[in-house]
């Protein structure tokens, strides 16, 4: 099955998780992280899940999920280990159009989650459709040791001085230029090593000294 791939802002928007599980579990962290306001309707609760209850970041509803409890949620994840509710809360989902996945079923729903890899706003995902969970989570663990800390760390130095940049290099050939100049190993590794300052010095190196040749 073709997919077409896209990254979702879920800050604000309202989120259900139908499971209190492990599963459920690492669904919700992703959905907190991305500040989605988070619903979880189960009888049951794993600790951390419990903890988050209890600290009010989500809104738990303790009781086994009923017909109804979806309406009004923006995305719905599925996540229980009885799949009966499963298909039950998936027929409701998907009769309000809501964003829905169901674990373990993802034919069941109409969007997967990737594997990810986080560098502060730096997302890289690996989906496999599903079918090979194994081998998404291999490639991630690949892309974790290859894309470093100091990846997020590059993309936050470029957003502050993006209006620099911009007011300095006008043209989308200077830009060519100045991407090509300040993406390499040299920066990347001053970041690695904390040398925050350095790097930048780089970067504003690369932007004054970068122009479009006649």
């Amino acid at each position: 099955m073709p997919f077409y791939p896209v990254v979702l802002h879920l800050a604000g928007q309202h989120c259900a998780v139908v499971g209190g599980g492990a599963v459920a579990e690492r669904k919700v962290l992703p959905l907190l992280n991305a500040e989605a306001k988070v619903t979880v309707i189960s009888p049951h609760l794993t600790p951390r899940l419990a903890e988050m209850a209890e600290a009010r970041l989500i809104v738990h509803i303790d009781r086994p999920y009923r017909f109804g409890d979806l309406e009004g949620f923006f995305l719905i994840i599925c996540a229980t280990d009885k799949n009966d509710i499963n298909q039950q809360a998936a027929v409701e989902a998907r009769g309000y159009g809501a964003l829905l996945n169901v674990a373990d079923e993802p034919d069941l729903g109409n969007f997967s989650v990737p594997a990810q890899v986080v560098r502060g706003d730096l997302l890289i995902t690996v989906s496999t459709g599903g079918k090979t969970p194994a081998m998404a989570r291999r490639l991630r663990e690949e892309l974790a040791q290859q894309y470093g800390p100091e990846y997020g760390m590059y993309i936050d130095l470029l957003g502050k001085l993006r209006q620099e940049m911009k007011a300095r290099l006008a043209t989308a050939k200077d830009r060519e230029v100045f991407w090509r100049e300040t993406i390499d190993r040299d920066i990347l590794e001053l970041l690695r090593q904390g040398k925050i300052k350095e790097a930048e010095a780089r970067v504003r190196y690369a932007i004054s000294s970068t122009w479009t040749k006649p």
